[in-house]
C-alpha cells in the first residue's frame, strides 16, 4: 500500500501543528486525495497488522442501522471509547442509521398526521446502479445536521458516491476528518469491501476507490509509530472473497481474507 505510506510521509513532512477538541495536538494537512485500483488487490495495509475481522464487523454494523454498539462490542471494542454501559452503549443516529434509515417526514395525510418514513440510501444506490448505471446521483450521505448534538461522534467519513464506467464500479469517499494512523486504514478497507459487495450485487467488476480527506492528521503521540511504519516494505496485497449471495443476506462468515501477509502490530492510543 504505497499510496497509504505516501500519505503518511506527506503529512509527517508537511503537516502544520494544530490543536483540537481531544487535547492531543495533531500534524495536519488540508485536502489530501489519492486513488487505488481495487483490481490490484484488496487494499488492507500490510506495513502493520490491520484487524480485518473488526473491519467487517464494523461495516456490517453500519449496514444494520443500529444506533447502539451492544451487538458490535460482542466482537470488537473499537467503538467503546465513544459511549459506555451507563449510556446503554448508545451512540445515536450516526453512520449506519443515516445510510439505511434516514428519517423522512412526509406532508400531512387526510387525517392531519405527518407520515414518518425512512430512506435506505444504500438500497436506493443499488437500484439506481441496476436501472441507470450512467447516473451521476449515486450518493450516500452520513452527515445529517439535524442530529449532530445527539450523537457520539459526527460522521468523519461523511459522504460517498458511486460511479459506473466500462463495466466497473468506482467509489469516491469525502472524509471531513481522518486519523491517519488508526482511522484511515479501516476506512480504506471498509469502503473497498462495500464497493465489492455492491459490485457483486449489480453484476459489475470493481474499479477504483478515490479518497479525499479534508483534515488529514497525525496525532503527535502517533508520530513515532508512523515513522517506524514508513520504513517497512509493503507486502503484496491480499484478496477478499465474498460469498455469492444477495447483498442484504451477507453475514460475517461470508467474507474471507486470502493471503494477508503483514508486518507486526503498531499500537496507537485513541484520542477521544
Amino acid at each position: 500500500m504505497k499510496k497509504y505510506l505516501d500519505l503518511v510521509s506527506h503529512v509527517l513532512k508537511n503537516g502544520t501543528v494544530k490543536t483540537n477538541r481531544t487535547g492531543t495536538d495533531t500534524l495536519m494537512v488540508f485536502g489530501y486525495h489519492y486513488k487505488v485500483n481495487l483490481q490490484n488487490g484488496y487494499p488492507l495495509v500490510t506495513t502493520k497488522k490491520v484487524y480485518f475481522n473488526s473491519v467487517i464487523r464494523e461495516l456490517l454494523w453500519y449496514l444494520s442501522g443500529e444506533t447502539h454498539i451492544r451487538n458490535l462490542r460482542q466482537h470488537t471494542k473499537i467503538w467503546d471509547a465513544w459511549t459506555s454501559e451507563e449510556k446503554n452503549w448508545e451512540v445515536g443516529k450516526m453512520y449506519g442509521y443515516q445510510w439505511v434509515n434516514w428519517d423522512k417526514y412526509n406532508p400531512k395525510n387526510s387525517n392531519g398526521d405527518i407520515q414518518h418514513t425512512h430512506i435506505n440510501q444504500i438500497q436506493n444506490v443499488i437500484e439506481l446502479i441496476k436501472s441507470n448505471p450512467n447516473s451521476r446521483r449515486m450518493v450516500v450521505s452520513a452527515w445529517n445536521p439535524a442530529v449532530l448534538d445527539e450523537i457520539a461522534l459526527p460522521s468523519c467519513h461523511a459522504f460517498f458516491i458511486f460511479n459506473v464506467a466500462n463495466g466497473k464500479l468506482n467509489c469516491h469517499l469525502t472524509q471531513r476528518s481522518g486519523d491517519i494512523a488508526l482511522g484511515i486504514p479501516f476506512n480504506l478497507a471498509c469502503y473497498a469491501t462495500l464497493t465489492q459487495m455492491i459490485a457483486m450485487e449489480t453484476g459489475l467488476e470493481v474499479g477504483e476507490f478515490s479518497h479525499y480527506i479534508n483534515d488529514a492528521h497525525i496525532y503527535v503521540n502517533h508520530i513515532e509509530g508512523l515513522e517506524e511504519q514508513i520504513t517497512r516494505e509493503p507486502f503484496p496485497l491480499p484478496s477478499l472473497e465474498i460469498t455469492d449471495k444477495p447483498f442484504w443476506d451477507l453475514k460475517f462468515e461470508d467474507f474471507t481474507l486470502k493471503d494477508y501477509e503483514h508486518h507486526p502490530v503498531i499500537k496507537f492510543p485513541v484520542a477521544v
